[in-house]
This record gives C-alpha cells, sequence and structure tokens, in this order.
C-alpha cells in the first residue's frame, strides 16, 4: 500500500500530523482583488495552513446558453444560468500573478483547483505547489490524468461520487503518475446539513482506498469538521469569507475570520485528543492517584488482633492497600498496634 504521506509547500500531512486547514476562497473575493488580498492575510492571521482559489473562465466550465440545462431552478443562484454564475463568480485569470506572489508576501499557501487543462497550465507557470480537484470534476478523468502529470500533490473530492467512481478517480490519478493524494469526504450541498455527512464514511474510506483522506465541509459551523479531526481527518476544508452577509455567490456559508481561527485552533486538539491505544496512567493524571479510594483500619488494634469486617473500610485517598484486598485480609492479624485512620499495608499484616 501507497504510505499516506503527501507533503505540500514543505508541509507533511499524515495521519500523524495536526489536520491541513484549506481555507477556500471561492467566488468570496466579490469581484475585487483588495478583498482577495485581505482574505489571504486573514486566513493566515486565523492560522489557516493554505488558502485555495479556484481556477476557470466562464467559457472553460459551461457553455453561454440559455436552454434549460443550462438554468439554474433553485438553491442560493436560481433563475442565473451556469454561464452568468460563473462570470459572477470566477477569479480572473490576471490576478492569479499577484495573489501568488501576496501569499508568499503574507508566508501562507496558495494553490488552486483548475477546471481544464488551460488552467493547469497558467497554474504550472506560478509553480503552484498543489492541486485540488473540485467534487463536481471527479469524473472527468482526463484532468485528473492531466493534473497528474504535473507529479504535483493532488486533492480530489468526493461530492456525489459513488465508491466506484471515487477509486475510478484514484486509479486515474495513480495511473498518470501522481504519487502523493489524498482524497476529501465531502457532500455537494450548499449549505449541507450535518446529518448528510454520514462520518463514518470517513473512516470507511480510510480502510477502502488507501490513500490520506479528510474532509470538505460545507456545514454552517465547526461541529461536522471538528468531528472528523476526531476521527482521522488529515485534511479540512472550509469556505472563507471576510463577511458572511455581503452578498456574493458564496458568502452565506462561509466561515468569517474568528470562527476559522477558532476551527483551526478546535480541530487540532480533537487531533490530539484521538491520540492512540493508550491504557497506561497519564501524566495529567499522576496528582489524583493518592485520591483514590483505598483501604484504611477504622479501629485501633492491638499486635495479634484478628482483622473483621468492621475493623477496615474502603476510602479516600489512596495511600492504603487497593480496595480488592478486603475480602483477603478479613481473618488474618495485624503483625504490630496500629491506629485508627492508618492506611493499610502489606507490611502491617502478619503472613
Amino acid at each position: 500500500m501507497t504510505k499516506q504521506l503527501i507533503t505540500i509547500d514543505g508541509r507533511e500531512i499524515s495521519q500523524e500530523t495536526t489536520p491541513y486547514i484549506i481555507a477556500e476562497m471561492s467566488a468570496n473575493h466579490n469581484g475585487d482583488i483588495e478583498n482577495a488580498f485581505k482574505i489571504i492575510s486573514e486566513a493566515k492571521r486565523a492560522g489557516a495552513d493554505a488558502l485555495k482559489i479556484q481556477t476557470y473562465r466562464p467559457d472553460t466550465i459551461t457553455l453561454n446558453s440559455d436552454n434549460p440545462d443550462f438554468l439554474i431552478n433553485e438553491g442560493l443562484w436560481e433563475g442565473r444560468t451556469l454561464y452568468e454564475l460563473y462570470e459572477w463568480a470566477h477569479t480572473p485569470w490576471e490576478w492569479h500573478k499577484p495573489l501568488f506572489e501576496h501569499a508568499r508576501k503574507e508566508g501562507i499557501t496558495l494553490f488552486s483547483s483548475p477546471f481544464d487543462n488551460t488552467a493547469v497550465d497558467l497554474l504550472e507557470d506560478l509553480n503552484a505547489p498543489a492541486y485540488k480537484i473540485a467534487s463536481f470534476e471527479a469524473v472527468d478523468l482526463a484532468l485528473i490524468e492531466y493534473v497528474a502529470s504535473t507529479g504535483k500533490p493532488m486533492i480530489i473530492s468526493t461530492g456525489m461520487a459513488d465508491a466506484e467512481e471515487i477509486q475510478e478517480a484514484i486509479d486515474a490519478a495513480r495511473g498518470a503518475g501522481c504519487k502523493e493524494l489524498a482524497i476529501l469526504h465531502c457532500v455537494s450541498g450548499y449549505p449541507a446539513p450535518a446529518e448528510d455527512y454520514n462520518l463514518k464514511t470517513l473512516v470507511d474510506m480510510q480502510d477502502r482506498y488507501g490513500v490520506l483522506t479528510g474532509l470538505s465541509d460545507h456545514t454552517l459551523d465547526n461541529t461536522t469538521a471538528i468531528v472528523s479531526a476526531a476521527l482521522g481527518a488529515s485534511i479540512i476544508e472550509k469556505h472563507f469569507t471576510l463577511n458572511r452577509n455581503g452578498g456574493g455567490p458564496d458568502d452565506s456559508f462561509s466561515l468569517e475570520p474568528a470562527e476559522l481561527a477558532a476551527l483551526c485552533r478546535d480541530t487540532k486538539t480533537a487531533k490530539a485528543a484521538l491520540g492512540q491505544v493508550d491504557y497506561g496512567r497519564k501524566s495529567s493524571e499522576q496528582g489524583s492517584v493518592k485520591f483514590r479510594r483505598s483501604l484504611y483500619f477504622v479501629k485501633d488494634m492491638k499486635a495479634g488482633d484478628v482483622i473483621t469486617e468492621d475493623c477496615i473500610r474502603s476510602v479516600r485517598p489512596g495511600y492504603g492497600l487497593v480496595p480488592k484486598y478486603f475480602k483477603e485480609l478479613i481473618g488474618k492479624k495485624v503483625a504490630v498496634d496500629i491506629k485508627i485512620n492508618s492506611p493499610v499495608r502489606h507490611e502491617l499484616i502478619e503472613d
């Protein structure tokens, strides 16, 4: 089995590391490059590992048609054609170079989801450190193969894909030379209800596909993402905006800066809590051991006296013998004089 480890821009990501947090800008720049710069800066300030953009133009992702096939009839973008939506939402290609430069200046990794080969070519010219395949493109095996040919790490979202389609995407990536691959459990609803996520699937994916796994989360808060970290998610992606009420295509289901900071903090805590199988006494418990139950003498006794049930009790603190010895001690004799409220010890009992 291929080792479940990828490295993006020098950051190793594995099941042992803290979750790799990706802030997805998507269309939340709302057509203003200054907003895009601010989103990058705020993602860095919140503690995200990476900021992701999307690289397409309307004509590279759909057709300019008002045929019923191309009309959106429900949801956040109801009433628009696909072309109109992507014209509104896309990140202009001439922004890409200054966005990459700004991210480098801020010290945060920036990479993108390409939607056709020309987008990959643009991103290669900018030395993008990794690529993300969006859920809607997970069935575009030719695109996956073209991305794989770059030799860069690849992350594939699996929203709407069934088990067979996920395997086909993985096989396409591996077959075209991808050595560092991760998949993200995803629900392609905007927003998506937490109960649709069925996070037990994430655990199954880890075993079924043998690649690094994570979560692309479209719920409205951080609970699902935090639980996924506790289940072993190595990568977590959430949409990110400066203002949820900004009016952009994706603002309403995106995290604001304080929420992203909480996500970065709390998923690290969840991953740390997951830990490993360990039945040993923990360092934080050392001071508590003395307050466990143990056996104490509850009356004065003389050397040679027989211990009866009313002579000893299981009480706190824990300086005496553990309570499992209670029955074994009944009928034995004490070897020395005993004062009331003394801990029971082996050396005080006759052999």
